[in-house]
């Protein structure tokens, strides 16, 4: 039996943004004069919400009150810029109408802000989604299991009937967390080599193998 509800990871995942998040953190880093990473060091840093990347990102020992204004410089620019290059991953789109289609319920619980994730659905993925959460302050960030419980708790899915989808080792806990399994993405920002040390139990490599795996679950 499929699941009923697919919750999703949304950066990595069902959005390639490596790109505009990368800008975003080096435009903020350099109105401060500290250095900058390439897209690849980036995806690195990136899982965990916007708070960590940056306080990741700022060298070593810079003072909370500047970590907050870099904080703030990448979050004014990347609301005026996440919609530059990001773009859905290969098949992404078709995947979920064909499990819309079959009745699953689709999520997405992200760490990237709230404001952020409503720009975003709306653009790629209007209607898609029965519902769509990110950071927000009342609640806990992944890999807690809190936003996934609470996201479950909107649609009216139980965990035991859920599936979790994601890219990195942070939604790999996420998963573990909620009590629920995971399916880990291939295609994201994280190689194969971490997410297998991470303990990622299934793979896909691409998203016709998504859909089987959330359609034809090996319980």
């Amino acid at each position: 039996m499929p699941y009923k509800a697919a919750v999703f990871d949304l950066d990595g995942t069902l959005l390639n943004t490596i790109v505009d998040l990368a800008w975003a953190t080096n435009y903020a880093l350099k109105q401060y004069d500290m250095p900058t990473y390439t897209v690849d060091e980036i995806k690195h840093l990136v899982g965990n919400g916007v708070a960590k990347l940056i306080h990741d990102a700022v060298p070593e020992g810079t003072p909370d009150e500047l970590c907050r204004k870099v904080l703030a410089t990448f979050k004014e620019h990347y609301a005026d810029h996440s919609l530059d290059t990001t773009a859905p991953y290969p098949g992404v789109v078709d995947a979920i109408d064909r499990l819309r289609a079959t009745g699953v319920k689709c999520a997405v619980v992200s760490n990237k802000p709230d404001f952020a994730i409503a720009d975003l659905m709306n653009h790629f993925f209007f209607g898609k989604f029965d519902f769509a959460l990110g950071q927000r302050d009342n609640l806990k960030r992944k890999p807690d299991a809190e936003p996934v419980h609470f996201a479950l708790q909107q649609i009216d899915v139980a965990p035991e009937d859920a599936v979790y989808i994601g890219d990195s080792e942070v939604d790999i806990a996420t998963a573990r967390n909620s009590n629920v399994p995971c399916i880990s993405v291939t295609w994201g920002f994280r190689d194969k080599e971490v997410l297998l040390a991470a303990g990622a139990t299934t793979l896909v490599d691409t998203a016709d193998e998504m859909v089987d795996a959330i359609l034809l679950p090996e319980k």
